[in-house]
């Protein structure tokens, strides 16, 4: 029987998080899914680990070798089954009711191709209080998706129909990946956001693509660059994205000079020159 949702989880090496992530999949409320865990070329026991649970819910795929998020996220979405899409980071967890809610929701907001949820952050076991500028909205989010990551991957359920209008996650990005494709959302449809938090997103450990890469606006204003160069925005969201374009370069291209990498720092100061006379 074909499954209502496919939830994806890549992994690298992260054997000791990746049990309570496959758990608390399992242990939904809801359980019409299949688990597809994308093991991105790890060189730990995580297929000891996966092959453990006896579930035939859970299918298993091991990458031959470490190609990054994007590509296992691709590879998973390509690979499912379900007419709906769930994402988890093999770092982060779920509350029980997850995918029920969630289904639920989007089933009630058939016009919405993408809902996220609220979430629990904690970093080093203690619970964090996210800033006003984190906390979570729905609707047309594009402005504020320009300054940050306004989605959480692991609180994300879509159409997979989706990924037929925007495309897959960009595998050229190292990091920022998930902030490429919500600007790629949130430029043509709005989100639906459920007010509950409903998953529990880990941080504060050493193998987190934040920490393993300085200068992450450095990803951010490849993607906004590609949003401009698509055609796909207004004119309002256009000058949107031109006008923070401007600001990232503006910071990134500073913070280069003040590192002595001169000939990065100017690139980037004068980049948005090219498209200011656009807007």
């Amino acid at each position: 029987m074909k499954p209502l949702v496919s939830v994806i989880i890549p992994t690298y090496n992260r054997k000791n998080f990746l049990k309570i992530a496959i758990d608390s999949v399992l242990n939904q409320s809801f359980n019409n899914f299949e688990l597809l865990i994308i093991d991105d070329g790890s060189n730990d026991s995580t297929e000891e680990l996966v092959k453990s649970f006896k579930d035939q819910r859970i299918r298993y795929f091991k990458l031959d070798k470490n190609y990054g998020p994007s590509y296992a996220r691709n590879f998973g979405i390509k690979n499912s089954n379900a007419d709906f899409v769930a994402f988890l980071d093999s770092d982060d967890f779920w509350k029980k009711e997850k995918l029920e809610i969630q289904y639920s929701e989007m089933l009630k907001n058939n016009d919405y191709l993408l809902s996220h949820t609220d979430e629990i952050w904690l970093r080093n076991g203690k619970i964090l209080n996210p800033k006003k500028i984190h906390l979570k909205e729905g609707g047309d989010i594009f402005k504020k998706s320009l300054k940050l990551c306004s989605i959480s991957i692991s609180t994300v359920m879509a159409k997979k129909s989706l990924f037929d209008i925007v495309g897959f996650f960009d595998e050229s990005l190292p990091a920022c990946e998930d902030y490429d494709m919500w600007l790629r959302v949130t430029a043509l449809f709005p989100v639906l956001f459920i007010n509950k938090k409903l998953t529990v997103k880990h941080g504060g450990h050493n193998d987190q693509l934040s920490k393993r890469f300085v200068g992450m606006d450095k990803f951010r204003i490849y993607s906004i660059e590609k949003l401009i160069k698509s055609n796909l925005l207004n004119k309002e969201k256009l000058k949107l994205a031109i006008e923070e374009l401007k600001l990232k370069c503006e910071i990134y291209g500073k913070g280069c000079i003040k590192h002595n990498k001169i000939s990065e720092g100017v690139y980037y100061l004068e980049l948005p020159k090219k498209y200011i006379q656009i807007c």
